[in-house]
């Protein structure tokens, strides 16, 4: 088990333990979504006719931080406004069903509840209706500033959701600085108004972050560089003490006043067209993490992970304990772009972790290739192989091979416990992806010698260390190969069976002779 997952059933057992309380102040939606087959398009207007099947009707916004709060097995109690109307009244009724302290949910009398409604033909949505509710009255406004203070008694974490739909900061935030818990989380569209509050841990998305900082950060992993060299400007803006960026399927950039600490997450990608609601799920399971004590880099990884299990779900999903336990104990993604494995390796090495990393065509997976990979990872704490793509196989075997496609190749190997990231490669030698990651060790079979390779010399020159591991003798994928092309060929070679009353007819086979082949052949 590696120490993340021991981390992070810490943290799941210690919150179950304390039973830590949580207040969410924001704002609460109600989310439903109408799902069914879209069969046809209109003959009325060129958008698609959906059957519906099923109507869902679950909290969003600060109500789903709430219930994933509570889900994750914290106390929680849920501070916000809600209309008198019948969407109030369903929304508090989940909020209820999902062990959420409604007591200082405070109804409006003729207001309209927040609602989004999202119609899904098929895989997609096909079109979303917001009903927002109007903006507060002052009166409105004080009454919640009143149930916040209530609330917020005894609190171990307060969690501010703030979606720009009637949460007034001037109102909460002296109500919060008053009666200050140990940790205070914002999520909040424009962190600028809760910069008095000096939140322990601010949550922006990429989106969030360009619109407070005035400046686009780019795209894709990119992101990563725009969001660090902003650091200063982030923390300026926001009197935060920590802020966690959240970029999607990059993962996270969790950056700490007064240190240059960088501390990275990656996400892992989900194809699911219909989720929602992830943020929530994010900031949720950071601040059950903190409630109980966790250093923020522990709970920005906790939190990521409670991320990744709601992304594959549909529609505004939560995650539970149990399922944040099952999926980080489940084997890993471990087939990564180029990208993904620099990242994955920069964040290895900020935890102190030793990078081993070695290269193949891997074609026929045998003993050999197992017993010299556990070797290799023996070698440190991460191991990193990179995998020939098909047609640089081709080029260094010939035009039989490989036997195997990339795809599969990389399945196999990446089933195996001692190997934790696999990734392909184009050329013909590792040489560029070895200039980019720099691991610490790199490895090669005992058939080889460091003098053999050029890889040496561009590992040696930063320093890294060049490995020789023994192989298993005549294990060698071009041996297997070459049995499994005689057994066909002998098979192939025979004679075709005669009946039993004259077996001196038969005609004996000649045995081939076999060529030999070296071993070590990866």
């Amino acid at each position: 088990m590696s120490a993340d997952v021991r981390a992070m059933r810490h943290v799941v057992a210690t919150v179950a333990e304390r039973e830590p309380l949580v207040v969410v102040v924001g704002d609460v939606i109600l989310d439903r979504w109408t799902v069914g087959e879209a069969e046809r398009v209109s003959r009325e207007a060129p958008a698609p006719v959906v059957r519906v099947t099923e109507t869902i009707a679950v909290p969003g916004g600060a109500a789903n931080t709430a219930v994933n709060a509570r889900a994750l097995g914290a106390r929680v109690r849920m501070v916000g406004l809600v209309g008198d109307d019948e969407t109030g009244r369903v929304l508090r009724a989940r909020l209820d069903a999902a062990g959420v302290d409604t007591t200082w949910l405070v109804a409006v009398p003729g207001a309209t509840t927040t609602s989004k409604d999202r119609i899904v033909g098929g895989d997609r949505v096909v079109v979303r209706v917001d009903d927002l509710a109007a903006p507060p009255t002052p009166a409105d406004t004080e009454r919640l500033a009143r149930a916040t203070a209530e609330a917020v008694r005894g609190a171990d974490t307060v969690v501010v959701c703030d979606y720009d739909l009637g949460v007034d900061a001037a109102a909460i935030v002296p109500v919060l600085a008053a009666d200050r818990p140990a940790s205070v989380v914002v999520d909040a569209h424009d962190l600028r108004a809760w910069a008095p509050l000096h939140p322990d841990l601010v949550t922006p998305n990429a989106g969030e972050a360009a619109a407070l900082l005035d400046r686009s950060l780019g795209q894709g992993t990119e992101r990563v560089a725009a969001v660090v060299a902003a650091r200063d400007d982030v923390f300026a803006v926001t009197g935060a003490r920590a802020a966690v960026v959240t970029l999607d399927r990059n993962g996270t950039v969790l950056l700490t006043a007064g240190t240059e600490d960088v501390h990275r997450t990656r996400a892992t990608p989900a194809s699911e067209q219909q989720a929602s609601g992830a943020g929530d799920t994010f900031c949720a399971a950071a601040s059950v993490a903190l409630s109980v004590g966790t250093p923020v880099r522990e709970a920005v990884s906790f939190a990521q992970a409670a991320a990744d299990v709601v992304v594959r779900e549909a529609g505004t999903s939560v995650c539970s304990a149990d399922a944040l336990v099952a999926s980080v104990s489940a084997p890993a993604e471990t087939v990564v772009d180029h990208d993904e494995l620099a990242e994955a390796v920069e964040e290895a090495r900020l935890a102190g972790r030793r990078v081993v990393f070695t290269n193949g065509c891997f074609d026929v997976v045998h003993r050999g290739h197992t017993t010299y990979l556990r070797q290799a990872s023996e070698l440190g704490d991460l191991l990193v192989v990179a995998l020939n793509d098909d047609d640089s196989v081709r080029r260094l075997k010939g035009p039989e091979r490989p036997i195997n496609t990339a795809e599969d190749r990389a399945g196999v190997l990446a089933a195996l416990a001692c190997v934790d990231l696999v990734t392909v490669f184009a050329t013909d030698t590792p040489i560029p992806l070895i200039e980019r990651v720099r691991p610490d060790v790199y490895v090669k079979g005992g058939d080889y010698s460091p003098e053999m390779l050029r890889e040496t010399e561009v590992v040696r020159s930063y320093g890294g260390e060049v490995v020789m591991v023994d192989y298993v003798a005549e294990h060698s994928t071009s041996a297997v190969v070459r049995r499994i092309r005689e057994t066909a060929a002998g098979a192939a070679a025979a004679p075709a069976p005669v009946p039993y009353s004259t077996p001196d007819t038969a005609t004996p086979t000649p045995t081939p002779t076999p060529t030999p082949t070296p071993t070590g052949d990866a």
